[in-house]
């Protein structure tokens, strides 16, 4: 088994991994965007802003709802009114208490 990759075979695994983060990400309704942002920096939010960058690098428009639709599997608003929960006191702190993300 080889260990060298290249470019093309290399974009489709990072597409392949981001397919199936993607599909966890939608799995796991039960974890909260707050949690994520708290645990990891970042959230399903911040994974379709980037895609939303990354179609611009390329000359693609995409509007964020199209793009938030995209990673949430369905309109952002429908999301959050099934699946979104307020956030406790202490979620918030934890988050107030984060560096700010880009």
């Amino acid at each position: 088994m080889t260990t060298e990759i290249d470019a093309a075979t290399r974009t489709e695994l990072e597409a392949a991994a981001f397919r199936r983060l993607v599909e966890h990400l939608r799995e796991r309704s039960d974890v909260q965007n707050i949690d994520l942002m708290n645990l990891a920096g970042f959230c399903r939010n911040c994974l379709s802003r980037w895609y939303r960058e990354a179609a611009e690098a390329q000359g693609i428009a995409l509007p964020d709802p199209k793009a938030r639709e995209i990673v949430y599997g369905m309109p952002y608003k429908e999301w959050q009114a099934k699946h979104q929960k307020a956030a406790t006191p202490e979620q918030q702190a934890a988050f107030a208490a984060q560096p700010k993300h880009g």
